[in-house]
């Protein structure tokens, strides 16, 4: 066993004890990913099959095999949530509905995607079950945010079980995937419920979309935990994807009404000039912003207010996505809408000497320019850039903004700086900023395998369609 610390002048963190062969292969394939996007061109149809190859075969066997069955609950059903830098189960397993749900969703869609596989297919299934059996608030409808691993609903401050719209959005994104992949009508019922249930208690009829926080019978509550405002874009977006999800295999006119909704509000009020999204709104949609305040303040409210580059480039996608659910064709407004956040975050938040997206930045009051506020780059952001910015070079193949060959950079970004070759699974953070995930747990309640994996699935279709 050997210790080393790699000094390239691009590259400097420190490996852990691995053998020395591991080392090796881990060189030679660092030489190669960082060279790769300057020989090869996504015009090349011949490359762009290798390449599918390769992210398929990363998908395959160092995502979902690094997770199923590992995560699998066989004592008290669900998934279990957390799991160290080796993939040891760690801490007390709290479940979280948005973990749960998002299993469900990753192994139903990796089922379909591969033929109509029958494990992936009994992975969801266990954890429908979850869902169904457990997690169901039985007597008020909708779903519990948290769980202990054995089942039992865990309350809030004052001994609340507030509930939340961007929790029971996932439920019906899960749920609705699952049937799309398993047939069972069960699975369709209980999206149905759960989006009445949701649009009864928590849209809008004011000012549209939906509040996030509820109490355990549905009644809104209007300033959430750590005085939240009511509305949020992150909600607002998965509301969004869940409900395109949904409306795939259920196109119901009230439904479909919901969806076009969001779109507008997302591409016309959540998002504002020069290409990026505000974060969190009063209930008649008033950005809340502190570029007045000092610079304590704002550090203190970042959750708050800051452009996420990682939420900008996602949002691209899935307005895409909700106009291609509805089978009317991009518009004019949301491609526009698209390709001003991608292009926003690529000239503002792009790593033109590493690559990858940047977690954070914000327009200092007075300033035009954007300033960075946190160099660092989390795992979810690269896998939703990867996931857009294929499907803009797809859209404008040749385009200045050059989205191919950013697209490559950012697979060579995760293969060398987020992807565990040795013991499987994405670190949390990218290791040219953050080197200490390399020790960091692989799985956590807000660290599943839904964004990358849903990502790596949208390359391959994307690089193999004609």
């Amino acid at each position: 066993m050997i210790r080393t610390t790699i000094l390239r002048p691009e590259n400097r963190y420190t490996v852990p004890e691995v053998p020395g062969l591991v080392l090796l292969v881990l060189w030679f394939f660092l030489i190669s990913a960082e060279s790769a996007p300057a020989r090869q061109s996504l015009q090349d149809m011949d490359f762009r099959k290798s390449l599918a190859l390769e992210v398929e075969q990363m998908l395959k066997i160092n995502l979902l095999e690094s997770w199923y069955p590992r995560v699998i609950d066989h004592e008290y059903g669900g998934y279990i949530s957390r799991f160290d830098n080796r993939w040891k189960p760690e801490g007390n397993q709290t479940k979280m509905v948005v973990t749960q749900a998002r299993h469900v969703w990753t192994a139903s869609t990796a089922s379909r995607f591969f033929d109509g596989d029958t494990t992936l297919l009994g992975y969801a299934r266990h954890g429908f079950h979850f869902l169904r059996d457990v997690m169901r608030d039985k007597d008020y409808g909708g779903f519990y945010t948290m769980t202990s691993r054995e089942g039992q609903p865990i309350t809030g401050p004052g001994g609340s079980l507030m509930k939340e719209a961007y929790g029971n959005a996932f439920v019906i994104y899960g749920l609705a995937a699952y049937y799309r992949s398993s047939g069972d009508d069960e699975a369709l019922q209980m999206a149905k419920e759960a989006f009445y249930w949701l649009d009864r208690n928590a849209y809008d009829p004011a000012n549209g979309g939906y509040f996030q926080y509820m109490q355990r019978d549905g009644q809104v509550v209007k300033t959430g935990p750590r005085n939240t405002p009511p509305k949020d874009q992150n909600s607002t977006i998965h509301i969004l994807e869940a409900f395109a999800e949904l409306y795939r295999v259920w196109p119901d006119r009230l439904l479909r009404s919901r969806l076009e909704e969001l779109v507008m509000i997302i591409r016309d009020t959540i998002r504002v000039d020069p290409g990026y999204l505000n974060l969190f709104f009063t209930a008649d949609w008033q950005p809340v912003s502190y570029r007045d305040s000092t610079a304590g303040v704002r550090e203190a409210r970042f959750f708050f207010d800051h452009v996420s580059f990682g939420h900008d480039v996602e949002t691209a996608w899935l307005l895409l996505d909700a106009e291609d659910a509805l089978g009317r064709g991009y518009s004019t407004e949301t491609l526009t809408a698209a390709r001003q956040m991608v292009d926003h975050a690529l000239m503002n938040g792009w790593d033109h000497d590493r690559g990858g997206f940047f977690d954070a930045g914000y327009y200092l009051k007075g300033d035009t320019t954007l300033t960075i506020i946190r160099d660092t780059k989390n795992w979810w952001a690269q896998a939703e850039g990867l996931n857009t910015l294929l499907v803009m070079e797809n859209i404008y193949p040749g385009d200045p903004m050059a989205y191919g060959e950013r697209f490559l950079e950012m697979w060579a970004y995760i293969n060398r700086y987020l992807i565990d070759h040795e013991h499987g699974g994405w670190f949390e953070g990218g290791l040219d900023k953050q080197p200490e995930f390399i020790r960091g747990p692989k799985a956590h309640v807000w660290k599943g395998n839904y964004h990358n994996g849903r990502a790596l699935m949208n390359v391959i279709r994307n690089l193999t369609q004609n």
